[in-house]
């Protein structure tokens, strides 16, 4: 299970008790919950703000390897303490999508709509970047970086001109 996978898992479970206390009827122990919650996100936020203001001075090499970090960037955009603006964050999600070619077409602030193309690789015709997986490959990539994308649109590149494969006859065969 990777880091990224047990974050969601997480946050899930959370909301999954919180809801479960507020269906209870239990008023008082639901905002407890709350507040509790609330709490803890300040004291880990101020704790991560912390870390980041103390690698200020720091050589690059330690930010980037905090930011690599799938577990630890899902942080500090929960707490939007992430350096990297928006657009930075979904192409370094996007570039973690290895199966598909993904490019940025746009992004609609108003509805959180992420458009990207999905382009042919390597130019071979086969449009492999394209379809549902492609979506849902983004989706997954985007989910922990890029929380304001609250959809993804994957549009198919046109089809270019298909490789054609030009090899000269083997010695004997003229």
């Amino acid at each position: 299970m990777s880091a990224v996978s047990s974050a969601e898992q997480t946050g899930r479970r959370v909301e999954e008790v919180l809801d479960r206390l507020a269906e209870s009827g239990e008023t008082a122990a639901s905002a407890a919950a709350e507040e509790l919650v609330r709490s803890l996100m300040d004291f880990y936020g101020a704790g991560l703000a912390r870390i980041l203001h103390l690698l200020s001075g720091a050589p690059g090499e330690a930010a980037a390897r905090l930011l690599d970090d799938d577990l630890v960037a899902s942080l500090l955009v929960l707490h939007d303490l992430h350096p990297e603006d928006r657009d930075t964050r979904i192409a370094r999600a996007l570039d973690g999508v290895r199966e598909h070619t993904l490019e940025v077409v746009g992004f609609d602030d108003e509805s959180g709509t992420l458009t990207l193309r999905a382009r042919e690789a390597d130019g071979c015709g086969c449009g492999s970047g394209a379809g549902e997986g492609a979506r849902k490959a983004a989706e997954a990539a985007l989910a922990c970086f890029a929380p304001e994308v609250r959809a993804v649109d994957v549009q198919t590149a046109p089809a270019g001109p298909t490789l054609l494969q030009i090899g000269t006859a083997p010695t004997g065969a003229r």
